[in-house]
């Protein structure tokens, strides 16, 4: 009797481990459900003090104007997600979008916190297309990059779209 026991638990952890693995709907869920909002304040903080860069081609922050790059709402795993790829491509980074309106609405979207923009540089280019898995194109036909913790990068005309579902192993 132990023996079957022990075998449905194991079967239930694993289901539940195949479940939770990034990428997949009860993952993202959960991502959704457990975000930590941080200040345009704190996040140029961590971003600077982990030498990524960022610009607006408005030469503002106001997250309600189009033409400005804003941090304010960022998700907090997002953030840490930028600093761990900073960290693991060696790359020197740009961040040319934020949580500023007019990017594409949806549940993981700029808006939200989810996502953020990097201006394309041939290091960051074969760091993410060298370290990541090729997956299927977005609808758009962006060519799209998995790395292992589930984020996606998408390369976009003149820019890298993130989706952070974590902070990529911060």
């Amino acid at each position: 009797m132990r023996a079957k026991t022990y075998a449905v638990l194991a079967a239930s952890v694993l289901t539940m481990g195949l479940a939770m693995a990034p990428g997949t709907a009860v993952a993202k869920e959960s991502a959704a459900a457990a975000v930590t909002k941080i200040s345009h304040s704190t996040a140029t903080t961590m971003f600077r003090n982990a030498g990524i860069g960022w610009t607006s081609s408005g030469g503002c922050s106001n997250r309600n104007t189009s033409t400005c790059t804003s941090f304010e709402q960022l998700n907090l795993a997002t953030a840490q997600g930028a600093v761990t790829l900073r960290n693991a491509s060696g790359c020197a980074m740009t961040i040319t979008g934020g949580t500023e309106t007019g990017h594409a609405s949806g549940t993981y979207s700029h808006w939200n916190g989810y996502k953020l923009d990097y201006s394309l540089t041939t290091c960051l280019g074969n760091y993410i297309t060298g370290s990541f898995t090729r997956i299927a194109n977005r609808s758009d036909g962006a060519a799209q990059y998995q790395s292992a913790s589930g984020n996606i990068y998408a390369r976009e005309g003149n820019h890298w779209d993130v989706t952070y579902y974590n902070c990529g192993g911060c």
